[in-house]
This record gives structure tokens, sequence and C-alpha cells, in this order.
């Protein structure tokens, strides 16, 4: 029976952890649906920013080995909501919002 509620309390911590973020910014609530641009509109420019941009491979036709197929560039936003909440940081891949979590 206590290993039952166990493996119970494990799947409710992972099933928490990788529930999206949504947030507040001001009468709008900003979430993982929404694009790059309308983020900006309803939320403004974010309270800090960093960006990496990567070489991505691929193998090569014969299989022997790699070559350079592009780039992706990874950008976090961080939106500071005051001292009474959490900042969220949004990242963003290739454009496109992959994910906002809660900062330190």
């Amino acid at each position: 029976m206590p290993r039952k509620i166990i493996i119970l309390l494990v799947l409710c911590f992972v099933s928490a952890s990788v529930t999206a973020e949504n947030f507040r910014c001001g009468q709008w609530i900003a979430s993982e649906d929404m694009s790059v641009d309308e983020l900006l509109q309803k939320c403004g420019e974010p309270t800090q920013k960093t960006s990496e941009t990567i070489d991505v491979y691929g193998p090569t036709a014969s299989g022997g080995g790699r070559v350079k197929r592009g780039t992706s560039t990874t950008e976090k936003w961080t939106y500071d909501r005051g001292s009474q909440a959490a900042p969220i940081v949004v990242t963003i891949i290739d454009g496109m919002i992959k994910s906002m979590e809660r900062g330190e």
C-alpha cells in the first residue's frame, strides 16, 4: 500500500513540473499557444533577453559523416513580475514559443 502512494506522489510531482505555465500581462493571459509577436504586443519587451545560435548537423548522403544543415536559435526572455511573484522565463526556439516556466 505505501508503495502505491509513493508512486502516485511521484507521478503527481512529475506531471506538475511539465505543466505549461501561463501568466498574466495586464488584462491578458500569456500562454505557449500565442506567437512571439502576440506576446510582445500583449506583454511588451521582457526585462532580460539572452540568445544562443548553434549549428545543426545531419548525416551525409553516404552516411559516413555529418554535414552542417543550418542553425537553430534559442532565446530566453525573462519577464519580471514584481516582488510578490516569481519571474517567468519564456523559451523561444527558431521564432516559436516552446515553454513558459517560473524562474528563480
